[in-house]
């Protein structure tokens, strides 16, 4: 009697691991697994006269953690390589490090907020460790409207100063001082048809004036064609660029 009990237990301790609630349970962890580890694709292709390129991009979604495999055409054309591979670990809003693989170089950012006269500050601290260069990028919003931003590359004079100005939420109004060629850009950017944009730059310092056309939609991806002309040169050939983005979630 005391065996066929020990074997009935026995049994039942092999068996109740799948019960209906414990196999229930299981399964809805499993899901929630599946959910936090969500995958996204997505696919850049930039074609000119001269050449066309590629990259893509590989992310995890681990809870908080992002985890990226980044790609370029040269990785796979002549074959399978590590040309063009990089690795990236990221929490938004906060980290990223990022490994060339090719290069053996480590990028790390530091992304923090800080509030002044209850203004947001946003702050960007990025370091590469293989040409050692550091740059520092800050933009304080003043209101929803008026923002001003900086960009400082440690130990040169390679500073730019911009500000910026949204009007209506329609039409936007860029104007950038750069210390290092003591010159000014300027950019204007303006919503049309919807959710396309039209875009128009000028850089003072090299009379290049350039436009652009973009759109971006979750359903079919996004676009941008560019046009720019070097006003400076007796020849003024437009230059044409196109890039397409295709984005998949798995």
């Amino acid at each position: 009697t005391n065996a066929a009990e020990n074997n009935t237990q026995f049994l039942s301790s092999l068996v109740s691991p799948l019960s209906p609630n414990s196999l229930s349970l299981s399964l809805s962890s499993l899901y929630c697994v599946s959910s936090t580890m969500a995958m996204k694709a997505s696919v850049k292709g930039k074609f000119d006269a001269g050449k066309s390129t590629g990259v893509g991009s590989l992310a995890f979604n681990a809870g908080d953690i992002k985890l990226r495999a980044t790609m370029t055409d040269a990785t796979l054309v002549a074959g399978p390589t590590l040309n063009g591979l990089s690795l990236a670990v990221e929490k938004p809003g906060f980290f990223m490090v990022e490994y060339n693989v090719p290069k053996k170089d480590v990028r790390f950012q530091f992304m923090n907020t800080v509030r002044i006269a209850e203004k947001p500050l946003n702050l960007t601290y990025i370091h590469s460790r293989g040409d050692n260069r550091t740059i520092v990028d800050g933009s304080l919003s003043i209101d929803p409207a008026n923002k001003i931003s900086a960009n400082y590359m440690v130990g040169t004079n390679n500073c730019k100063l911009k500000y910026t100005y949204a009007h209506g939420g329609i039409a936007t109004f860029e104007p950038c001082y750069d210390l290092a060629k003591n010159a000014w850009d300027f950019a204007v950017s303006r919503k049309v048809y919807g959710g396309d944009m039209l875009k128009a730059t000028y850089q003072t310092s090299s009379k290049l004036l350039g436009m652009e056309w973009s759109r971006n939609s979750k359903y079919t991806g996004s676009f941008k064609v560019c046009a720019s002309v070097n006003l400076a040169e007796e020849v003024k050939t437009p230059k044409l660029t196109a890039e397409t983005t295709w984005n998949l979630e798995m």
